[in-house]
């Protein structure tokens, strides 16, 4: 399947959908790390080397599968973003903002989110596109559209990353982010909680990943703070997990992917996801928390 950089990508008729490829190509660490430093301006593989701590086979898989989904460019040694992948910054941007309200283990200090417009530090404020209202998670319901299933929501093989070990990243990236979506059974598993699961067995049916898996990362989501639990305390089978507050602050990351997917990966069905805020669609517009006027990617300086 080619993926033109600064065209959407047509899907095939009950393949994977847009989800599919928003966990496939987001749910690792590695990319998304690659990422931030990619909308500070580096394309360069030698500057990538100086600031992680990846190897250059690693780092040459990711930019590799990057490539062929049209998020970079290749020319010789450098990899410049293209529209698609300059279009990732809310994701970045919100994710850097939940981390500064939300984290509590930063080993060193986070990237400043400086807003050029009104030249201050800012974190990222979600309001209604259709109506302009600020929204929380609460005030947005969310349910599969036509092209939406768990199954096709699942990365196949070709569409997740190839192998390769990102478990030693530094301290310097998203710590608290990096449980959350860092692979692709926690990005499912944060998804179905959106969705409305709130039992082992619901969170084991829709993302079909091992029983020891979704034990492991209920009980990961509990130590961070993004679901608690009522009911049987030492089964996970036998109570019930809810959002917290924290949690459905990170509602807005889970939204500007869900958003880039859908606009860059279209199924001919129609959407895998839709959402409604009060009696009309909902689409994300990010404001500053500051001004409160709409954010762009080119008014925005990572530092």
């Amino acid at each position: 399947m080619i993926h033109p950089p600064d065209q959407p990508t047509a899907l095939h008729a009950g393949g994977d959908n847009s989800i599919a490829f928003l966990i496939g190509v987001t749910a690792d660490e590695w990319t998304l790390l690659i990422l931030r430093h990619a909308l500070q301006g580096v394309d360069s593989f030698d500057r990538w080397l100086e600031l992680l701590p990846i190897s250059p086979p690693v780092l040459a898989g990711r930019l590799r599968r990057m490539a062929e989904l049209g998020i970079v460019a290749v020319s010789g040694d450098t990899y410049p973003l293209t529209r698609r992948g300059a279009a990732l910054w809310p994701m970045i941007v919100t994710l850097a903002g939940w981390e500064k309200v939300w984290g509590d283990d930063h080993v060193e200090p986070l990237p400043r989110l400086r807003h050029l417009r009104c030249g201050t530090d800012f974190t990222p404020l979600m309001a209604c596109g259709a109506c302009g209202e600020v929204a929380a998670a609460r005030d947005v319901d969310g349910e599969f559209g036509p092209s939406g299933s768990w199954p096709r929501s699942a990365p196949s093989a070709a569409t997740r990353r190839r192998a390769g070990g990102s478990a030693n990243l530094g301290p310097s990236f998203f710590p608290q982010s990096r449980a959350l979506i860092g692979n692709r059974w926690a990005a499912a598993m944060l998804s179905a909680a959106y969705l409305g699961a709130t039992r082992f067995s619901q969170f084991h049916r829709q993302v079909g990943a091992p029983a020891t898996v979704i034990a492991d990362r209920l009980r990961v989501f509990r130590e961070v703070g993004v679901l608690h639990a009522e009911g049987d305390q030492d089964r996970a089978d036998r109570a019930t997990f809810r959002l917290t507050d924290k949690g459905r602050a990170f509602f807005p990351v889970v939204m500007s992917g869900v958003e880039w997917s859908q606009r860059w990966y279209v199924a001919p069905e129609g959407p895998a996801l839709q959402f409604q805020h009060r009696d009309h669609r909902f689409w994300m517009l990010l404001l500053c928390a500051e001004c409160e006027k709409p954010l762009a990617g080119r008014d925005i300086e990572v530092g």
